[in-house]
């Protein structure tokens, strides 16, 4: 697990995608890679997403994990599907000792201290931070960082091209979350040009912020 966090590290970015038609999902994975970001967070918000994540992950070369994963069985489903880390929109024991059970990096919600220390409290050490738009943002990170020092965060909700810079800046950041560079729409229209333009863009603002 702590070498799926060390990847999402590496790669500053972890794109947001909702795909409606899991056909898509080989050609968006190849966008990515194009576009210089072998990373997706594939979300159970549509009836597509596990065979999404199936196509993935077979390909070998792209990172890909469930997003908006809300129950256990919606764990065991994105395990079978092949992804390697789950997200959840906020902190559930439940999915979280589904994912241990599995043995699977878990990355739940967390906006509050108090939220924090239950996520701690069940042995994890990084926390999505959502909606990070809506939840103070980039500032309100930095002050949660401060009481917990060791906890890692992944901001996502709300952020794109003019904040992005404001969250990476921070130390406690372990990775950014975000869907600017993998529009539903582009997907659904199959304009994966547009989508491995927009991620190559999306790494050139990590790379030079």
């Amino acid at each position: 697990m702590s070498d799926i966090l060390e990847r999402l590290a590496a790669h500053r970015l972890v794109p947001v995608v909702v795909i409606d038609d899991a056909s898509h999902a080989d050609a968006l994975a190849q966008a990515l890679v194009d576009g210089g970001l072998p990373v997706a967070e594939v979300t159970f918000r549509t009836s597509a997403a596990a065979d999404a994540i199936r196509a993935i992950a077979a390909r070998g070369d792209v990172l890909v994990g469930a997003g908006t994963v809300l129950t256990p069985a919606q764990v065991d489903a994105a395990v079978a599907a092949g992804a390697s880390y789950v997200v959840s929109p906020g902190t559930s024991r439940a999915v979280v000792e589904r994912c241990q059970e599995h043995g699977i990096l878990a990355l739940p919600g967390a906006v509050t201290a108090t939220e924090v220390q239950a996520a701690l409290e069940l042995g994890l050490t990084t926390v999505k931070f959502f909606p990070a738009g809506t939840s103070g943002g980039a500032k309100a990170v930095a002050a949660l960082a401060a009481p917990f020092g060791d906890v890692g965060f992944v901001p996502t909700g709300g952020i794109g091209p003019s904040n992005l810079a404001e969250y990476l800046a921070l130390p406690a950041v372990r990775a950014v979350g975000g869907s600017w560079m993998v529009p539903r729409d582009l997907i659904r229209g199959g304009d994966l040009d547009a989508v491995r333009d927009l991620t190559a863009e999306a790494v050139s603002l990590v790379a030079h912020p």
